[in-house]
C-alpha cells in the first residue's frame, strides 16, 4: 500500500531576515515542534522512501530536524511545493517519487490541508486545517493518488 505523510512545516518567525516570506526561519517553539515530530515519526517507524520538501527556510529547517531523529533519504527541495495547489502536489509526488511506497511531503497550507481533504474526502473545499507541525498519515487505496482514494491512518500535532 502506498502512503503519504503530509507534514506542514513547524511554527515560523513572523518575518525573515530580509523580509521575504520564503526566508522565514523556524521560531524556537517551531524548532521544538520539528524535533518532537521527528521523534513521533521514529516511534511510529514511519520511515519514508522519499522526502519532498519546499525550499522555504522554515520547511528546510523542519526537514533537518526530522533527519536528526529519523533516518530519511536526502530531501528533494522542489520550488513548486511553495504555494502549490493540491493538484500541483499530486503531480510532484508522481513525478519525483513514482516508485516510493511512503513519501514524506513537507510543505505549506493551504495546499497541504486541501490535499488532505481531497485525498480522504474527494474534495478540497472541506479542508479542516493543519496547524504548524501537524502530520497527516494517509494510506492510498489501490496505490492511487486520486481524489477520495485515501484513508487517514493517523494525524499528529504537537
Amino acid at each position: 500500500m502506498r502512503e503519504l505523510l503530509l507534514f506542514r512545516h513547524a511554527e515560523a518567525m513572523s518575518a525573515g531576515p530580509d523580509g521575504r516570506d520564503i526566508e522565514r526561519p523556524l521560531s524556537l517553539h517551531g524548532e521544538a515542534q520539528a524535533r518532537a515530530a521527528g521523534t513521533w515519526l521514529a516511534e511510529q517507524d514511519a520511515i519514508p522512501d522519499a522526502v519532498l520538501c519546499s525550499p522555504a527556510r522554515r520547511a528546510q529547517m523542519t526537514a533537518d530536524a526530522v533527519g536528526k531523529s529519523l533516518r530519511v533519504p536526502v530531501p528533494q527541495f522542489l520550488p513548486a511545493i511553495y504555494q502549490a495547489t493540491p493538484g500541483d502536489l499530486l503531480t510532484l509526488v508522481e513525478n519525483h517519487a513514482p516508485d516510493a511506497r511512503r513519501v514524506l511531503l513537507i510543505g505549506h497550507n493551504p495546499g497541504l490541508e486541501q490535499l488532505l481533504a481531497l485525498l480522504t474526502e474527494g474534495r478540497s473545499a472541506g479542508a479542516r486545517g493543519m496547524s504548524p507541525a501537524t502530520i497527516a498519515w494517509i494510506e492510498l487505496a489501490d496505490d492511487a493518488l486520486e481524489p477520495g482514494h485515501g484513508r487517514l491512518r493517523l494525524i499528529w500535532s504537537p
